[in-house]
C-alpha cells in the first residue's frame, strides 16, 4: 500500500510538472510573423469571442504594393469617408490581421474605426452579417499612421475560407491626403460618405473605384498553408487586361493549381500566394516624387517581398519595362545585375528565387529589333540556370511558334504586350509546382 501511495505521489508530481511547463510555454508564446502560434488570444481578453484561434501559421493570403498618391486627393483626401476594399484570398484561416499604409500621405492619417467581414456575394459591398468584426490596433479602435509609415492590426478571430472575397473597411473622419493607393487592380472596391464601417447591407456604398486604398496586406492564421509565395513583377503580374472581378491573374490561377495538387495528394508546397505586381514597374528605375510613384524593383523589394509574412519563395517577373519604357535600357547586363541583386537579397533571408523569362512584345508600338535582341539575351541568361534557383519559361509558353517575337494570337489581349485570361492561365500552368518547394540557404 505504501508503495502504491508512493506511486500516486510520483504520478501527481509528474502531472504537476507537465502542467507547470505547459503554462510557461503558453504564457511565453508570441507573434513571430509566421511560425505556429499557441497563445494568440493573450491573457488580456480571456473571454473575447473575437480573439484569434490558438494554433496555426501566419501566412499572407492577399497583399498589394502601394504604388502612388491617388490623383485628386492631394488636398482634401477622402474626408469623412468609409473605404470598403474588396480583396480575394488565396489561403484560408481562423484568424486575420491587416496592414494599412500612409506611404504617400504628407500628414498623419487617423483611422477611427476598421472592420473585416466576408463578402455576401461577388461584386457587392454587402457583408455576411455574422462575420463582421471590429479591428483594433494595440488594443484600441483608433490608430494614427505617420506619413510614410504603415501599421498592422491586432489579430481577430474570423473564419476566412480560401478563394473568397473579404471586405476590409476603414473610416477616416478627416483624411488630409493624399491617399495611398494601388489603382487599376482589376477589382471593384467601394466608398461611402460618413462612418459605415459596420454596415452589412452595402447600401451606403454608392461610390465604386478600381483601386485599393490604404490596405496593403491581409494575413491569416492558417492550418492549410505553411508559407507565402510572393509574385513580384509589373503589369503582367498585376493582371492587366484580365477580366475585372474574376481573379484570373496568373498568381490567382497558380494559387488554385497548388491547392488542387495538394488535395490530390501530390508532393507540392502549401502556400498563400500574394501579388506584388505594379503596372509599368522596372527593375532599375522608379517614378518621380518622394517617395517615388511606382518605385523600382530594387527600391521596393525589401518592403514588398522581404517585408511580407512568412515568405518561402518569390517569383520575379521584371525587365520588360526597362527595355520598353523611355529611357530604355539597351545593355542587358544592367538589367541582369539588378535581377542578381534581388536574388541575393532573397537568398540572404533564405527565400527561394524563381525567375520568369520575358515574354514577347512583337507588334507592340515599342517593339524594335534592338530591343528584341536585349530581351533574347536576358532570357538566355535566365534559362542558363546561373541566375535563379528555378525558372518558369513564360516566353516559351505564350510565344507564337510561327513568329516567336509575338504572342500566340489566342493568348494576346490585343495590345501585343499583355495576355488575355487564357494567356494568364497558360502562364500559371507553365510552373513546375515541385520547383516551388523548399527554400534557399541563408547566406551569412
Amino acid at each position: 500500500m505504501a508503495r502504491r501511495h508512493h506511486g500516486y505521489a510520483l504520478l501527481a508530481a509528474v502531472v504537476s510538472l507537465v502542467v507547470a511547463v505547459s503554462v510557461a510555454i503558453y504564457a511565453g508564446a508570441a507573434f513571430d510573423g509566421g511560425t505556429a502560434q499557441r497563445a494568440l488570444a493573450g491573457p488580456r481578453h480571456p473571454h473575447n469571442s473575437a480573439a484569434p484561434a490558438s494554433t496555426g501559421t501566419w501566412v499572407g493570403t492577399w497583399s498589394t504594393s502601394p504604388s502612388a498618391a491617388e490623383p485628386g486627393t492631394e488636398t482634401a483626401g477622402l474626408h469623412d469617408r468609409s473605404v470598403r476594399n474588396v480583396v480575394h484570398t488565396s489561403a484560408g484561416g481562423t484568424g486575420a490581421r491587416i496592414t494599412l499604409s500612409n506611404l504617400y500621405g504628407r500628414l498623419p492619417l487617423t483611422v477611427t474605426r476598421a472592420t473585416i467581414a466576408l463578402a455576401a456575394a461577388d461584386d457587392s459591398p454587402a457583408a455576411v452579417p455574422r462575420t463582421m468584426r471590429q479591428l483594433t490596433f494595440s488594443g484600441l479602435p483608433t490608430v494614427v499612421i505617420a506619413p510614410g509609415a504603415q501599421v498592422m492590426s491586432d489579430a481577430v478571430r474570423i473564419a476566412i475560407p480560401h478563394d473568397s472575397d473579404v471586405l476590409v473597411t476603414t473610416y477616416a473622419p478627416a483624411e488630409p491626403g493624399p491617399v495611398t493607393v494601388h489603382a487599376r487592380v482589376r477589382q471593384i472596391s467601394y466608398a461611402a460618405q460618413g462612418d459605415h464601417t459596420k454596415d452589412v447591407t452595402g447600401v451606403p456604398y454608392t461610390e465604386q473605384v478600381e483601386a485599393w486604398r490604404y490596405l496593403t496586406a491581409l494575413d491569416v492564421l492558417s492550418n492549410e498553408a505553411d508559407g507565402t509565395l510572393v509574385a513580384f513583377g509589373d503589369s503582367l503580374t498585376e493582371g492587366h487586361s484580365s477580366t475585372v472581378g474574376a481573379n484570373r491573374r496568373w498568381p490567382d490561377v497558380l494559387s488554385d493549381l497548388l491547392r488542387e495538387a495538394a488535395h490530390a495528394g501530390e508532393d507540392v508546397p502549401r502556400y498563400g500566394v500574394v501579388n506584388q505586381g505594379i503596372g509599368g514597374n522596372r527593375v532599375l528605375t522608379g517614378g518621380l516624387g518622394r517617395p517615388a510613384d511606382n518605385p523600382s524593383g530594387l527600391d521596393r523589394f525589401p518592403r514588398d517581398v522581404l517585408g511580407r509574412t512568412n515568405v518561402r519563395v518569390v517569383v520575379i517577373d521584371l525587365g520588360v519595362n526597362d527595355i520598353l519604357r523611355s529611357p530604355s535600357v539597351d545593355d542587358p547586363g544592367l538589367i541582369l545585375d539588378g535581377l542578381r541583386t534581388l536574388v541575393d537579397q532573397a537568398h540572404a533571408r533564405g527565400i527561394r528565387a524563381v525567375g520568369a523569362t520575358l515574354m514577347p512584345f512583337g507588334g507592340h508600338r515599342g517593339y524594335s529589333a534592338d530591343r528584341e535582341a536585349v530581351r533574347q539575351e536576358i532570357n538566355a541568361e535566365i534559362r542558363s540556370g546561373r541566375l535563379f534557383d528555378a525558372v518558369v519559361d513564360f516566353d516559351r509558353a505564350l510565344r507564337d511558334p510561327y513568329d516567336p517575337r509575338r504572342f500566340r494570337p489566342d493568348y494576346d489581349s490585343g495590345d501585343h504586350l499583355h495576355p488575355n485570361d487564357r494567356g494568364y492561365e497558360r502562364m500559371a500552368r507553365e510552373f513546375d509546382l515541385t520547383a516551388l518547394k523548399g527554400s534557399a540557404p541563408a547566406r551569412l
